[in-house]
């Protein structure tokens, strides 16, 4: 990829350099800014928003994110791509660099160049996300940089880790497990046997296809059209009754208590219920009929 550089007046640096070499090579010969001219810069930033300041305090730094960029090429992400998202992190940093802090901002912009990279490659490095809290973060690229060689973590070195970074030693071992995994493509490579392939194990849910989710919609839909109907064919009595003791999602009424509040014998509420619900079948059997659909289980 190409890396551009906005330029001043009065800096001689292509506005685009070819390749990384040459990039690399145009930064190393800006200018470096005394400590009087950087804060002159920075306070016509701030009080006055002069762009051309902005401009010549991030070009004098950019040889600072080359140097940061390095640090981080064992992730095996592209150095052109690490030294563009570490310019990111410094733009950011000149815009919220105060001189009146007395710090110079070699000091403040270090940080957000290294938490812009840090960003990019939790991004790039794998599909699946393998750091996503800030603690998890910092175990990631704190256990990276402190194990030795490729092997397994013994138990031993997983205790002293886990000493030296303040954390449970569960925590160094789950994160030594996604450090470890890697990526598997969905669709076999050329050469492989596509029988074993993650794609070939993946069946798609019939259910969720949209003919299948309208039909049921439409079932369901005409199911509570019927059930309506047939609960408005019965009297009031038996309406509350069947409403009572099957439609309550809660706390449904017993026949006992229908039969307190009727008046009658449990044994009427139960002959009065049977009677209702056979209704309701019949009624909703008919309307299925009626609209050529299966009738409801009995």
């Amino acid at each position: 990829m190409q890396l551009a550089m906005p330029v001043p007046i009065g800096l001689p640096v292509p506005v685009s350099a070819g390749s990384l070499e040459a990039y690399v090579q145009a930064v190393n010969r800006m200018p470096m800014l005394s400590a009087e001219r950087e804060r002159a810069l920075a306070l016509r930033l701030r009080k006055h928003d002069d762009l051309a300041a902005a401009r010549e305090l991030v070009l004098s730094h950019l040889r600072l994110v080359v140097a940061v960029a390095r640090g981080y090429l064992g992730y095996g992400l592209p150095h052109a791509d690490l030294i563009q998202e570490g310019n990111v992190g410094l733009m950011k940093a000149v815009k919220r660099f105060d001189p009146e802090r007395n710090v110079r901002l070699v000091s403040f912009a270090i940080h957000w160049i290294k938490a812009e990279i840090h960003e990019y490659v939790l991004r790039n490095w794998r599909l699946v996300k393998v750091a996503t809290t800030k603690a998890q973060r910092k175990l990631f690229f704190n256990l990276r940089s402190m194990r030795q060689g490729l092997a397994p973590l013994s138990s031993d070195e997983v205790a002293r880790l886990a000493a030296e970074l303040k954390v449970k030693p569960e925590e160094v071992t789950e994160m030594e497990t996604r450090l470890a995994g890697r990526d598997t493509a969905l669709d076999a490579d050329d050469g492989e046997d596509s029988a074993y392939a993650p794609s070939q194990w993946l069946a798609a849910d019939a259910d969720a296809e949209p003919s299948r989710v309208l039909e049921k919609e439409q079932d369901c839909r005409l199911q509570s059209e019927g059930l309506r109907q047939a609960l408005g064919a019965l009297d009031a009595r038996s309406r509350r009754i069947i409403e009572a003791r099957w439609l309550k999602e809660e706390n449904a009424a017993t026949l006992h208590d229908l039969a307190a509040e009727f008046k009658v014998s449990a044994e009427r509420i139960r002959q009065i219920e049977a009677k209702a619900l056979a209704t309701m079948k019949q009624g909703m059997q008919a309307m299925a009929a009626s609209r050529a659909l299966p009738a409801p289980a009995a």
